[in-house]
């Protein structure tokens, strides 16, 4: 996980801590809204079997009811950690790319097709 964080750093220019945060928002929305063995799977591929379930501590459910919840709650979420849209955009194509490196294209696939509506972010 740590290579992950390191390249969201480098790339997308944010604090090593605010990656850490974003791609913990980011694994525990696919944790609760996908095929959550498939998810813990690809955690352990990529190493980050510590960031499930550690998001979400109030802003989701306070974002989800204001704007709908899934993906807009976890943009709130990310907007929350103080990055903009540009920085969300950087922070997901890194963590899938990684994902698809590490855990392979066909699963990181799986998990974004049973998640109605996420095909069009990635």
């Amino acid at each position: 996980m740590e290579e992950l964080i390191q390249r969201i750093v480098a790339k997308v220019g944010v604090d090593e801590s605010v990656a850490k945060s974003a791609v913990s928002v980011i694994m525990s929305f696919l944790h609760k809204e996908g095929p959550s063995e498939k998810v813990e799977q690809l955690a352990g591929q990529i190493g980050g079997d510590d960031l499930l379930g550690q998001a979400g501590g109030g802003t989701d459910s306070m974002v989800g009811g204001i704007m709908g919840g899934g993906a807009m709650a976890v943009l709130g979420e990310l907007q929350g950690l103080g990055l903009d849209m540009g920085e969300i955009q950087g922070v997901t194509q890194e963590t899938i790319s990684f994902a698809k490196e590490k855990g392979g294209e066909d699963l990181v696939n799986e998990i974004v097709s049973a998640i109605p509506g996420l095909g069009q972010f990635v």
